[in-house]
């Protein structure tokens, strides 16, 4: 499934770029202080968005089966949050795959200050594009897929860098169903999120993501429904642009309205018209264009 105007791999990447493109200062006033731009996990109503944040970067470890030393790579690795924790904390070689030179620039001085500079390993451009060298033992995309048209494409594309038994984990929103998909997809409110704000992103149901995943010669292990945390998530990233309006402004002038819009229409749908899933899945059979 995609949407009636589709664009080509390249169109989609430039189009996003803008969005990434902004400085790391804008995001830093309403993000943690990992700079991590997706869901959370709270364990109580008192966790505040750091830790949930700390806590989702555990839970994505867990869901890899990471206990040390593994080589991990990310596509789309935004500000650089998974890649570093993971080399930080886990002591993983990760490989980080961004369309933006800002954020490469900020995950390099942030890995040399963390004295984990030998651990990561950037690469600047288009996943779909791009030559990325070597085998991995895990995988992941957090957020990122709905910003790329030909996802199984990528999907098997990443399977082809991991190892037999290599791990994968992806998380996603996506409309609740098709008939909400086909219902709010074209919306005002929706293209505002997906057209104004990333320049390109297809949200899609759960479905056509497992569909994409399976025919990437990928075995599902898990499944977890996110989509309380990311509300919460949002509702704190939304306290925070409304409390700073003006450094906002001061940092990217303009940005502050369209921001606080996204954030209230993306938080508006949860549990009505979409929901935020976390899957998991190994490399554990072989793909549709191998050969024993």
């Amino acid at each position: 499934m995609t949407s009636p105007t589709t664009p080509t791999p390249q169109e989609a990447y430039q189009a996003t770029n803008r969005h990434y493109e902004l400085p790391a200062e804008l995001f830093g006033i309403y993000l943690d202080q990992r700079l991590k731009y997706s869901s959370g996990l709270y364990s109580d109503e008192h966790t505040d968005l750091d830790r949930a944040q700390t806590d989702k970067l555990h839970f994505v470890a867990r869901q890899l089966g990471l206990t040390g030393g593994e080589r991990l790579l990310d596509i789309g690795c935004g500000w650089g949050s998974l890649i570093l924790f993971m080399a930080r904390e886990y002591g993983c070689h990760t490989t980080g795959v961004t369309p933006s030179r800002p954020q490469a620039e900020y995950i390099r001085e942030q890995a040399e200050k963390a004295g984990v500079a030998d651990l990561i390993t950037l690469e600047l451009g288009s996943f779909a594009d791009i030559e990325v060298a070597g085998r991995f033992d895990a995988a992941t995309l957090l957020g990122s897929i709905v910003h790329m048209p030909n996802r199984t494409a990528i999907l098997r594309k990443m399977r082809g860098l991991l190892r037999n038994g290599g791990s994968m984990y992806l998380s996603e929103s996506c409309f609740r169903d098709h008939e909400t998909y086909a219902e709010f997809s074209r919306r005002p409110g929706t293209k505002h999120v997906t057209e104004d704000i990333f320049g390109f992103a297809d949200m899609v149901p759960l479905s056509v993501l497992v569909e994409a995943v399976e025919s990437a010669g990928f075995s599902l292990t898990g499944l977890s429904d996110l989509t309380s945390h990311y509300h919460r998530t949002i509702e704190e990233w939304e306290r925070r642009v409304e409390t700073a309006r003006d450094r906002v402004e001061l940092v990217a002038p303009g940005m502050s309205e369209p921001l606080i819009r996204y954030l209230r229409t993306a938080n508006a749908g949860w549990g009505y018209t979409t929901k935020h899933y976390a899957l998991s899945a190994l490399k554990s059979r072989m793909g549709p264009t191998e050969a024993p």
